[in-house]
């Protein structure tokens, strides 16, 4: 991990207080934050992880994937790789630019960095739409209704194209060009990177950091790329890569001051900033980086309550000492935890449901049964795939329990388990299994109601709006008592 070193808040001028303001609001507002960690002057004052979540596991950061592309094509520039004005065609020749729409040829590498390619949809909708087609060919294809340079649209897409030719000027994965270039200098283990189809990252989103690593990419721009005496990026690139390049409009007061070079502007200086809260903020004016992962589904209460609570609690010079303040802020970030499901254990220990074993006509997971066993602090459940394959979920009663999982499916070829931590609920008269994935923002429920003799309803989904995942509705029979009953599908 990267080398941070730390300090006491009042030593950097940070008041405990409004440390203890900011926790304080996130719980009474219940904003799901997963971890939290703050720099001044280069030091770490606070740190924080609610449990489950711990300090060495990676989080999927979403789209400060973008920030760590852009990153790339910075020092690609400083290596004379490739230019911001080089036409985007120049590094496909395999594209026949008279086939192809006639602004395709004006589009720049600064446009896609900039998110003004001129498109009025996310190109990356249809490349996963149509995963084994030419992806690059695919965002050209789709019409330019602007001309370049002109039009803010947030486009996954331009992310894909970026990481795409940069692979293929280098001739390397992103992965590997970047080891050397950013991973080690920054401390940070080489993160997991999901690929598309074609091979080339996902540039838009996939990558999984430590909070520490998003605070160490953070740093390295506040401090105009450098680290500990290295050079690792130009200023001058992270001059213009935080600069405004492009107008967006948002009423959310930090989603409409500007895009960069796949960074936001915020009202207090920038950020790489992912969705369900993945944040690494970016305060040149207060000598602070601010880095936090969450699963939060509203991205604009985080940055709010930081500026609200933080920022009043931060002067220019060192604080008298406080202890007692130090130890309370202390005391508060050992003991985080994300809010524990409902439970009622004597209707958990009721339910009728133990022992039985479920069959299930259909599953999106390919789960085709499902036994349910209660012990005296948890319940195990024995997942069998249609392949044959069996997984294991142990949802502790009143704790949360460690496991891994395959059934996440997004930790790529090199990691096909994903760390869990799972706990038993009762909600409306019916038995949940919260399977929290703590590398992700995500939460599986599994819910198991009466359906009827020898039936049950079982509900397979996540916790968070507007996700990939559609929720399933089954109906699940036991074992031994008739045809398997047809699968109910319901978004």
């Amino acid at each position: 991990m990267p080398s941070l070193p730390r300090s006491a808040p009042e030593a950097e001028g940070v008041d405990p207080r409004a440390l203890l303001g900011l926790l304080d609001a996130v719980a009474r507002t219940r904003v799901a934050l997963h971890s939290l960690l703050v720099l001044r002057h280069g030091r770490v004052v606070a740190e924080g992880w609610w449990h489950p979540y711990r300090r060495e596991d990676r989080h999927t950061v979403f789209s400060v994937s973008k920030t760590v592309t852009a990153t790339a094509v910075g020092i690609a520039q400083a290596e004379g790789t490739l230019t911001v004005d080089d036409p985007v065609l120049s590094f496909f020749p395999h594209l026949d630019p008279g086939s192809l729409q006639p602004r395709a040829a004006e589009l720049r590498v600064r446009h896609l960095l900039a998110m003004a390619t001129g498109h009025e949809v996310d190109t990356m909708g249809v490349m996963r739409g149509l995963p084994h087609a030419d992806w690059v060919r695919l965002f050209f294809e789709v019409p330019l209704r602007h001309p370049p340079g002109t039009h803010f649209l947030y486009n996954s897409g331009a992310s894909y194209v970026l990481a795409a030719a940069l692979t293929a000027r280098t001739g390397m994965d992103l992965l590997d060009y970047l080891e050397p270039r950013l991973f080690a200098p920054l401390g940070i283990e080489r993160p997991p990177w999901a690929h598309a189809p074609s091979g080339v990252v996902l540039g838009g989103s996939g990558v999984r950091m430590r909070t520490e690593d998003l605070a160490a990419l953070g740093e390295l721009y506040l401090r105009r790329g450098s680290w500990g005496g290295t050079r690792v990026l130009d200023p001058a690139w992270v001059d213009e890569a935080s600069a405004k390049h492009v107008d967006n409009t948002s009423a959310a007061a930090d989603w409409g001051r500007g895009y960069g070079y796949q960074l936001w502007r915020s009202r207090h200086g920038y950020r790489a900033d992912g969705a369900f809260g993945q944040f690494a903020l970016v305060l040149p004016e207060h000598d602070t980086v601010v880095a936090i992962t969450a699963g939060e589904p509203d991205n604009t209460r985080i940055p709010a309550l930081v500026w609200e609570h933080l920022l009043p609690g931060l002067t220019d010079g060192p604080l008298a000492e406080d202890p007692d303040g130090r130890a309370r802020v202390r005391e508060r970030l050992a003991t985080l935890e994300i809010a524990a499901p409902p439970i009622d254990a004597d209707a958990v220990r009721a339910c009728a449901i133990w022992d039985r074993l479920l069959v299930l006509s259909f599953s999106r997971l390919g789960v085709a049964r499902v036994r349910l066993r209660l012990h005296e602090d948890r319940v195990s459940a024995e997942l069998e795939r249609a392949d044959g394959g069996v997984e294991r979920i142990e949802a502790g009663l009143d704790a949360w329990v460690p496991g891994s999982s395959r059934l996440w499916g997004d930790g790529g070829e090199d990691e096909p388990t994903t760390r869990t931590a799972s706990r038993v609920a009762w909600v409306d008269g019916a038995l949940e299994l919260h399977e929290q994935c703590v590398e992700t923002a995500f939460r599986r429920v599994w819910r198991f109601e009466p359906d009827g003799e020898g039936a049950w309803r079982v509900r397979i989904g996540l916790d968070l709006p507007y996700w990939a995942e559609q929720t399933e509705l089954l109906r699940a029979t036991e074992a031994g008592r008739g045809d398997r009953a047809r699968a109910s599908l319901r978004g």
